[in-house]
């Protein structure tokens, strides 16, 4: 795990593009939007974490992370379908709770799907508990998402408290 660079920005597209194929499959969607371009600059605050099989490598997968007062949201998490289960999404997931506490994070956030295996049943597994929408944030994102077209399938807040590891 590591932090994006420049010449990793190129790959998240395709990757997160592949990994949606699997939702469109599940939801039965024949025209699941693209994914965004990473290689403009985001105009939010935050980070992208990428994962690859090799030190050097070409990224597999990656983390993107939006920085809001107090918290990480854990905006996308995305791994080729190749590369899945192999626990590249634990590691960056457990990357992206090490990230936000360094960088003074009490909490790390994310919205998902409920009944999708390697969402809601995932995300539960790596320590995150559902939550009722408790900022403005995620209140206005839960919004979006129902603007969007996000209506698949049930979704979810998830939190979580990173003080509870605190030594």
């Amino acid at each position: 795990m590591r932090q994006a660079t420049a010449d990793d920005l190129e790959f998240l597209e395709a990757i997160e593009n592949e990994a949606d194929v699997l939702f469109a499959t599940v939801f039965s969607i024949v025209d699941w939007r693209p994914a965004p371009s990473y290689t403009t600059p985001s105009l939010q605050s935050g980070f992208i974490l990428v994962a690859s099989e090799n030190p050097g490598s070409d990224p597999i997968g990656f983390a993107h992370v939006l920085e809001v007062p107090g918290s990480s949201h854990l905006e996308q998490l995305s791994v080729m379908p190749s590369a899945a289960y192999r626990g590249h999404g634990r590691a960056l997931v457990e990357a992206v709770k090490s990230e936000s506490r360094l960088r003074g994070c009490k909490r790390v956030t994310l919205r998902t799907f409920t009944d999708v295996p390697w969402n809601a049943p995932f995300y539960l597994s790596c320590g995150f508990i559902e939550r009722d929408p408790d900022s403005d944030f995620l209140r206005d994102l839960s919004a979006a998402e129902q603007q969007r077209g996000l209506g698949y399938g049930r979704r979810i807040q998830m939190n979580f408290d990173l003080t509870d590891e605190l030594p």
